[in-house]
């Protein structure tokens, strides 16, 4: 991030749907930034959900909130993309992808021609090929942007495994790897609970049908948002604390180690290709990704869900 061309204190949002409006909350009550504006299609969104957020800043602390336009992101240190079509009931993340690439078309130009030098975080899903999309037609670079990935997805196992065993969440060490999806892969060979390998500490707990309990837990992380779209049409908070923890980690350049959606470029033999590895995070974006040891049909499945993204990009018409 070049600093002198940034205000560190400013974060912009480009889509003030569900996640949008909610990431906005999330940040405004996080205390990270002192400005805040908010883009959308229709104006009058945008506007209409800065007021709202407004009128609670005497309850919380001092902040510039506005609804604006493309000419007012230009110093923003983040900029959040979480424009794009709902997933429906029964539509998977990549039945999105043709509607919302070409919504990232209109998009990531506007950006780009500004010469914007913050950080751009992707939302929208499906987020690794969206993500693909903005850094192919922004030209950006590769540290610059990153997707939310399968930040969401990790907090989601690290809440069902420490229910499964009984221990604070945040106790537990493992991270859902490949696509924010339907191919995405829980990697159980390197999780553990406090440097203990997660499979001891469930004999510990006295539990002992370790496979299928992984098993069962790994489906239910991947159905989570089917489930929660189905009770209530779309899911929001869970990826609004995602957000507000990944601009945290870069504002405060802390270097963690988060799971975001990044550019393959030829770890585990995959190039080309954007999808969630644990990657080190800071003030500059994506600076190192970290190569967590994978078994056998771990490594199988990321390369399938390699290949499932692959033929999605593809599929589209990105010169």
């Amino acid at each position: 991030m070049d600093r002198t061309k940034v205000n560190l204190r400013k974060v912009a949002i480009i889509g003030c749907g569900f996640v949008g409006s909610t990431s906005a909350f999330a940040l405004m009550q996080s205390g990270l930034f002192s400005e805040m504006v908010l883009v959308d299609v229709n104006h009058d969104r945008a506007e209409g959900e800065a007021l709202d957020i407004s009128h609670g800043l005497p309850l919380a602390r001092p902040m510039k909130i506005y609804g604006g336009s493309y000419d007012d992101i230009v110093d923003a240190a983040i900029i959040v993309i979480t424009a794009g079509a709902n997933q429906k009931p029964g539509e998977t993340r990549l039945d999105l992808v043709r509607k919302n690439t070409e919504i990232f078309k209109t998009i990531i130009p506007e950006i780009a021609e500004r010469d914007c030098q913050g950080i751009l975080l992707v939302v929208s899903n499906p987020v690794d090929v969206l993500t693909y999309v903005t850094l192919k037609v922004g030209g950006f670079p590769k540290d610059r942007v990153i997707g939310s990935g399968t930040v969401l997805d990790t907090s989601r196992l690290k809440y069902l495994l420490g229910e499964h065993l009984g221990v604070d969440s945040r106790s537990v060490h493992a991270f859902i790897i490949g696509e924010h999806g339907d191919s995405e892969i829980a990697a159980f060979s390197s999780a553990n609970v406090s440097g203990i390998p997660v499979h001891e500490f469930c004999e510990l707990r006295g539990f002992y049908q370790h496979k299928k309990a992984m098993v069962d837990i790994a489906t239910k992380v991947k159905n989570c948002a089917y489930e929660i779209i189905e009770r209530k049409q779309a899911t929001y908070y869970g990826i609004a604390m995602a957000v507000k923890r990944i601009c945290e980690v870069i504002l405060r350049d802390e270097k963690s180690i988060l799971p975001v959606s990044v550019l393959m470029e030829g770890a585990y033999g995959i190039r080309d290709v954007v999808l969630s590895m644990p990657t080190v995070v800071g003030k500059d974006g994506a600076e190192t990704q970290v190569p967590i040891a994978l078994d056998e049909e771990e490594l199988g499945k990321l390369q399938e869900s390699s290949k499932v993204l692959h033929d999605v990009i593809a599929g589209l018409d990105l010169e």
